[in-house]
């Protein structure tokens, strides 16, 4: 059996696979770490970073609470730059709690992927 590394790489590529499909949709990359949550937006044409969020300076809530609202202000950062559809990197994570509370935060605010 492989290590826990191994799979989610392994995840990830196959999640790459599908996405890069969609190749003029900006995609919202997501980095966990055990503490905080991030989010970019980036274009692939350009190879640059549209928008980032994280958790770091928001104080109150559970992680998945903070999660959330961190999907909400990069909506919002989205929706200022006039972007409404994206393509969703979960990088190799499962798709439940904090992941899918910051996809749920995105598409409460508009935008749609």
């Amino acid at each position: 059996m492989k290590d826990r590394r191994k799979q989610k790489v392994l995840r990830h590529d196959r999640i790459r696979k599908k996405i890069a499909r969609a190749k003029n949709v900006p995609r919202i990359v997501v980095f966990r770490s055990n503490k905080h949550i991030y989010a970019q937006l980036i274009d692939d044409q350009k190879a640059a970073t549209i928008a980032f969020a994280s958790d770091a300076k928001i104080k109150k809530g559970t992680r998945c609470q903070k999660a959330k609202e961190v999907g909400i202000n990069l909506a919002k950062a989205a929706k200022s730059k006039n972007i409404k559809k994206v393509v969703y990197d979960r990088a190799g994570y499962f798709y439940h709690g904090r992941v899918k509370a910051l996809a749920e935060g995105a598409r409460e605010e508009g935008l749609l992927f």
